[in-house]
């Protein structure tokens, strides 16, 4: 008994959009995996305590404790009493924020403002060997000004030092990774 396999247009048309449909994501995700792409995933730390010597109004360091924290197996101490019982110290010698004018116009006014997030780290172990010698993070952004938009400039810096933050704690994030051994 044969049935009749004839198609109508109609339903090769769907077929077809069908095909396309289920075969889009595949070739998508083959292009993603041949190139080596991956979701980010926490790092792994060569110490489970860490003190840091952030002063404890800096936002780079309430940050910093909060980005740690999010990883699993590593604490940070904060107080002066635990820099001696934690694996490692990251000592701060200099977080700063900077603003600086860069451009003007014609009448003198401001036109133009860098922005600037400046680190400066040592990582060592309480004993005082270094792991990390002083090394500086900076991170700049130019903003533009304008003197009738003047609210919505100053929530456009306040955005500009939370991302350049986000980014500075990062590469700090990555450096710390990158230990080794203590």
């Amino acid at each position: 008994m044969r049935h009749n396999t004839m198609q109508t247009p109609q339903s090769r048309a769907i077929h077809k959009r069908r095909a396309v449909l289920i075969g889009l994501p595949a070739l998508g995700l083959a292009a993603l995996t041949g190139c080596g792409f991956k979701l980010r995933e926490s790092q792994d730390f060569a110490f489970k305590t860490i003190a840091t010597t952030f002063a404890e109004a800096s936002l780079l360091g309430i940050e910093f404790r909060r980005t740690m924290e999010f990883n699993d197996g590593v604490r940070v101490l904060t107080g002066a009493q635990s820099l001696d019982s934690a694996q490692v110290v990251l000592q701060i010698t200099n977080d700063v924020r900077e603003k600086t004018v860069v451009g003007v116009n014609s009448s003198g006014g401001v036109r133009e403002f860098a922005l600037r997030v400046r680190l400066k780290f040592i990582l060592r172990t309480p004993q005082g060997k270094e792991l990390i010698p002083e090394t500086e993070l900076l991170l700049q952004r130019d903003v533009s000004f304008n003197e009738t938009a003047v609210l919505s400039k100053e929530a456009e810096e306040g955005l500009l030092y939370a991302n350049m933050q986000t980014d500075l704690v990062q590469q700090l994030m990555r450096r710390l990774a990158a230990v080794k051994s203590l």
